[in-house]
């Protein structure tokens, strides 16, 4: 797969499976902008490992619409083309439905689907401009399975799957592909923090008998951005070791 001078705009890549869809895309040549929310000193060590001159940072608040505006300003601004979108960034905040606080459901919709929908409305116009583009969206084998105590953001990512096939249909006369990758359980700073009893109840749970690389991750946002998947929207990328099987 080739990126080279291709433009990628990620967000949440300041840390964990953001962070490796950053650093891989760079490594195949894309100039990449991405966001981070308030973690700027890991966004800014991110940035130096990057290859080339036009990778930047930009901070952005998903629940804001004023700071989604911002920050796809700043984006065109500073790619006259893009040619890829990757929404990565979102909350949790987890509890069972009979303790969970409304602002708590409202903040992760709020976050992980309504600042979606607005950084892809917004980005919309230069696509159709453009009559180009590949737009990724990161859900979660949660969106296709349920979790007890995860209620809010089962929704939001599941609604995320119908919304990407939505505007798929709406947008693909203009050449413009929306796709989501489903990540299962991934190694980051969460997993890292459970006990090996844990870690060994959720094994037994995946088929590969592992829990996934973030870069296994990245690399299928990647074929999901590249030439080489030109005949693919509308689709739900599984990467989950065998968990759930659509």
């Amino acid at each position: 797969m080739k990126f080279e001078n291709k433009n990628i705009f990620v967000t949440g890549g300041s840390r964990g499976i953001g962070a490796a869809i950053v650093m891989h895309l760079n490594s195949l040549g894309a100039n990449v902008i991405f966001s981070y929310a308030s973690q700027e000193d890991a966004a800014k060590t991110v940035l130096q490992s990057l290859k080339g001159e036009h990778n930047q940072i930009v901070k952005l608040d998903l629940s804001s619409e004023e700071s989604v505006l911002s920050a796809c300003s700043f984006v065109s601004s500073k790619f006259e083309t893009i040619h890829g979108v990757v929404n990565n960034a979102g909350l949790t905040a987890d509890n069972l439905l009979l303790r969970m606080k409304t602002e708590d459901f409202d903040k992760v919709i709020n976050a992980n689907l309504r600042g979606n929908f607005l950084i892809i409305k917004t980005l919309l116009k230069q696509l159709l401009k453009q009559r180009l583009g590949s737009v990724v969206n990161i859900t979660s084998v949660i969106g296709q399975t349920g979790n007890a105590g995860q209620a809010n953001y089962a929704a939001s990512k599941a609604g995320l799957i119908a919304f990407t096939k939505s505007i798929a249909l709406e947008v693909a006369s203009r050449n413009i592909r929306l796709n989501c990758v489903a990540p299962g359980f991934i190694r980051t700073d969460m997993t890292d923090k459970l006990t090996d009893e844990q870690k060994n109840t959720i094994i037994q749970k995946i088929p590969l008998g592992r829990i996934a690389e973030p870069l296994e991750i990245a690399q299928a946002v990647a074929f999901l951005l590249s030439d080489e998947s030109t005949y693919i929207t509308g689709q739900t990328l599984s990467v989950n070791g065998g968990m759930f099987m659509q």
